[in-house]
């Protein structure tokens, strides 16, 4: 049996009919996930794509392809799972009980959905 190792996480947007990632990551422990998760997240909602301020903490990838959303519904969802405490406690224990940290907002002018997503594993595990 193989030991896994890692986590990987990744954004994915859908139409409902196909899906395309936007990028996807793979570190070493849980903390990293969710701090990617919460970059990528803060990214897309605060600025459409436009550069943020630098990080403390270097991540060993690159930010997710921008979105450009057709309300405001989408960016604040997306603010307030990277911001409010009770989230993180969540995706965080999900990750630490082996289940995969999942989040999706929805674009309802357009109907697109953006999903954030962490799991132990690798990318193909997903």
């Amino acid at each position: 049996m193989t030991r896994v190792t890692g986590y990987a996480a990744e954004v994915t947007v859908s139409d409902g009919h196909r899906f395309t990632s936007l990028g996807w990551v793979v570190v070493r422990n849980r903390r990293l996930v969710l701090l990617w998760l919460r970059r990528q997240a803060l990214r897309l909602a605060n600025g459409h794509g436009l550069p943020l301020v630098p990080e403390p903490v270097r991540l060993p990838t690159d930010d997710v392809q921008p979105v450009r959303f057709h309300g405001s519904y989408a960016p604040e969802e997306l603010r307030r799972w990277a911001t409010e405490g009770a989230h993180q406690d969540h995706a965080i224990r999900a990750l630490e009980a082996g289940f995969p940290a999942l989040f999706t907002v929805l674009d309802p002018v357009v109907g697109l959905s953006l999903t954030l997503a962490g799991w132990r594993g690798r990318p193909a595990d997903r």
